[in-house]
């Protein structure tokens, strides 16, 4: 198997890297997530005129002709500069149910307006009651006429407080937590009736409790079948993890260097730290997690256009590799840091919050673990 990035993916990859090192520096980001906006429109109209926003999209749907791994590249880079802009709810999400079930005219209106940074879309699937189940919805979205009226509440839909737009899922029949008779829609945001609460994140993002009350939503909303959305959103949704995985391969990444680089500078005993046996084993073990974790990455991404269970298993797989040594290397750093770790102004702190928020996105650990028992159970 070819693991080489091609010459255009590895010019993305310098590009972005140079970007993130001049515009996300860790104070420059401190001072960015602190402000009222949260974010910098002006880094997300540079990401359109690079190019990066269209590049998951096929040139048919005016994007540049990419895919999962060019999605991968770019999060990686994004993970080793913490970057807040919500590539992953607009381009991943909104652009996946898009590219995947969107009519001509919604392909038309809404990747266009995603390649072009006119636009930015949120992500609203989860409930309060609904842990990682998808189908486990009390929102809805009943006929009128040729539309619907959409009611009900979304919890901590990341990028809202800046969208334009909201994805939203909704039950149209049936009965809680039955895989028939969910569907996908599109919102605007700013429609009579959608009312959202906005807050800051531990992991210095925005998000929204997003309500609908009486909400009208013309017929044309609808993205895919009406009733039968679940195995898309599950589609769109393990791009998004496969996404995110990379993210955090990037934050691990940066967080070693880090941890390294102090533990020549901090000394004890009139010695640095890291001449200590036992915290250079735990820093080996802190890069083999990484190693691991860039591996279960690469597979899941390159089985994204597998088959249903192939895709999941790999994806699962990913989750729980990746979120554990998430978890493992957040820890270690921070132990190793000590009590400056923790302070704000030392930028493993954040790498350590947005590192053990990852896990708790698209299904921690033990969810898709009993995922994928349950795959590999029922072959």
């Amino acid at each position: 198997m070819d693991f080489n990035f091609t010459e255009e993916q590895e010019m993305v990859r310098d590009g972005l890297s140079r970007l993130v090192r001049e515009e996300y520096g860790a104070e420059t980001r401190r001072e960015v997530i602190a402000g009222d906006a949260g974010w910098r429109p002006e880094i997300w109209a540079q990401l359109a005129e690079l190019g990066i926003l269209g590049m998951p999209f096929s040139e048919e749907d005016g994007g540049f002709g990419g895919g999962a791994v060019d999605a991968m590249v770019v999060m990686e880079e994004f993970g080793k500069g913490l970057v807040v802009e919500p590539f992953v709810p607009t381009v991943v999400c909104a652009g996946g149910f898009f590219k995947h079930a969107g009519s001509a005219a919604q392909k038309d209106e809404h990747i266009g307006a995603i390649v072009s940074g006119e636009r930015v879309y949120a992500f609203a699937y989860a409930e309060p009651q609904g842990r990682y189940d998808y189908a486990d919805l009390q929102t809805t979205a009943k006929k009128d006429g040729e539309g619907y009226v959409l009611n009900g509440h979304k919890a901590v839909v990341i990028g809202a407080p800046w969208a334009s737009h909201l994805v939203v899922t909704a039950r149209t029949s049936g009965e809680r937590r039955d895989r028939d008779g969910v569907s996908v829609l599109v919102v605007d945001k700013s429609a009579d009736g959608v009312v959202t609460r906005d807050y800051s994140t531990v992991d210095g993002r925005r998000a929204s409790e997003v309500y609908f009350e009486n909400v009208s939503v013309p017929a044309d909303a609808l993205i895919g079948e009406e009733g039968g959305a679940l195995p898309l959103i599950e589609r769109v949704t393990d791009e998004a993890i496969a996404a995110q995985c990379a993210e955090a391969c990037g934050a691990m990444k940066v967080a070693n260097a880090m941890t390294l680089e102090y533990s020549k500078q901090r000394k004890q005993f009139g010695v640095p730290i890291g001449s200590f046996q036992v915290l250079q084993h735990r820093m080996v073990d802190m890069y083999t997690e990484y190693e691991s974790s860039v591996s279960m990455t690469y597979l899941a991404t390159l089985r994204l256009d597998a088959d249903e269970r192939a895709r999941k298993l790999a994806v699962s797989a990913a989750k729980v590799r990746v979120g554990q040594a998430a978890h493992m290397v957040g820890q270690e750093a921070i132990q190793i840091h000590g009590g400056n770790g923790m302070t704000d102004e030392y930028a493993i702190g954040h790498y350590f919050k947005r590192l053990t928020i990852f896990d708790s996105e698209f299904g921690n650990v033990a969810h898709h673990m009993k995922r994928h028992i349950a795959l590999s159970a029922n072959r």
